[in-house]
């Protein structure tokens, strides 16, 4: 009796205990209701408008895309962020690609702790078999997934942590082996490795290419939260700053269009200034507010081992956008973001007219004032000249009938 309880025990507990767990996987069938039309981002032609520092005045005028927050592992509508839904807002200029994520949130930051510090990722279709779910989809594990048996499977990654990062500062770019700011490649949840690193862990070097790594970090992004009390000048200096700048708008527009435009905040009219890390943690915790996640790549890269997207004019490509955010305080878990659908969206590359969009976009009060002063001038001119070339009319009366 006592011999068959121990067996009993064992066929229970053991399994519990030698079933192999595994944190991206669900817990039961995967459901998922998606409407693949209303998943659609907008990358317009607007060129010269963004600057990348995390701060969203100068994206106002781009529309965007709104979507719900939805738990990736189980995308119920009970289980959303409560905080809100994310915007999501793309364009182009021709040569680059901007994306900019709001969202609502209360501010939370711990310096060093990045799983207690919101996150986010941008995930992009490469291979034309790589799905959404299981992050491209490959059926390999670990120890067997590389580039011959995953083909076609490859997805593209970028994961910006801001547990290190100043808010307003720039970070990516050159080295992709540290720095908050990642750029990588996956075929699968357990085979995720940075841009230029294989399986192995060592950096793969076409023998093309001898001196050359295709491990570079193309993205570039920065993040700020609405609670931030801006390091500004005061507002009497910043009407004197303005004047100058259209002063010098006539010699040096666009140097006087960059400084008075992209860094002035018409709604707290301020000029940003930016933090520094001794101001950590750069506001006080729990404030309401919205954060704002800005990134930037080529459209095109220099990447020869299926390891970046790329992008094309007038073309679609299939992204998806997670978040992290320590809820109540604790930590997040890799597996436990929320996404913006529980399949791809459609992200469309618009292409444009250069003429119109380009005088559109440099079409600012600078403009109006030159071309006021100008026709004041024009007038002016023609107005002496009139007078200037006029004949005289006085009549001649000879001396002696005076």
């Amino acid at each position: 009796m006592v011999v068959r309880l121990l067996l009993l025990a064992f066929l229970v507990f053991g399994f519990g205990l030698t079933r192999r767990v595994n944190s991206h996987e669900e817990s039961g069938e995967r459901s998922c209701v998606s409407n693949s039309e209303e998943m659609h981002i907008q990358a317009d032609f607007k060129p010269g408008i963004i600057t990348l520092d995390g701060c969203a005045n100068d994206w106002e005028d781009i529309d965007g895309s709104e979507f719900s927050l939805r738990p990736a592992l189980d995308p119920d509508e009970d289980h959303e962020y409560k905080d809100g839904k994310m915007t999501v807002k793309a364009l182009h200029d021709g040569n680059n690609v901007f994306f900019l994520l709001q969202v609502d949130g209360n501010y939370v930051y711990s310096k060093g702790d990045i799983k207690k510090c919101p996150s986010v990722a941008l995930m992009f279709q490469i291979g034309d078999n790589a799905t959404y779910h299981n992050m491209g989809g490959c059926k390999e594990q670990k120890g067997s997934c590389t580039n011959k048996t995953c083909k076609g499977h490859e997805v593209d990654l970028m994961h910006f942590v801001i547990g290190n990062a100043i808010p307003g500062r720039l970070y990516g770019g050159g080295d992709n082996s540290f720095g908050p700011l990642v750029d990588a490649y996956a075929w699968n949840p357990h085979c995720r490795y940075l841009n230029g690193m294989g399986p192995s862990g060592k950096l793969i070097r076409p023998s093309y290419l001898r001196n050359h790594s295709s491990g570079q970090n193309n993205w570039k992004g920065a993040w700020w939260h609405s609670s931030f009390a801006d390091k500004s000048f005061g507002f009497v200096n910043i009407i004197v700053c303005w004047s100058i700048g259209f002063w010098f708008s006539s010699v040096l527009r666009q140097w006087s269009q960059y400084f008075i435009f992209q860094n002035f905040n018409l709604k707290t009219r301020t000029l940003l200034i930016g933090f520094v890390e001794e101001d950590s943690p750069y506001s006080k915790g729990g404030e309401k507010g919205t954060y704002y996640f800005e990134f930037a790549r080529p459209l095109r890269t220099m990447d020869r081992l299926q390891q970046d997207v790329q992008f094309t004019i007038d073309w679609s490509s299939k992204m998806s956008v997670a978040f992290w955010y320590p809820v109540d305080g604790k930590q997040w878990v890799g597996s436990g973001h929320y996404t913006i659908n529980c399949d791809w969206a459609s992200l469309d590359i618009a292409c444009g007219s250069v003429l119109t969009d380009a005088s559109r976009s440099g079409w600012d009060m600078a403009s109006a004032f030159a071309l006021l002063f100008s026709v004041a001038a024009l007038c002016i001119a023609i107005f002496v000249s009139y007078h200037v070339s006029r004949p005289n009319t006085v009549k001649f009366a000879p001396v002696e009938n005076l």
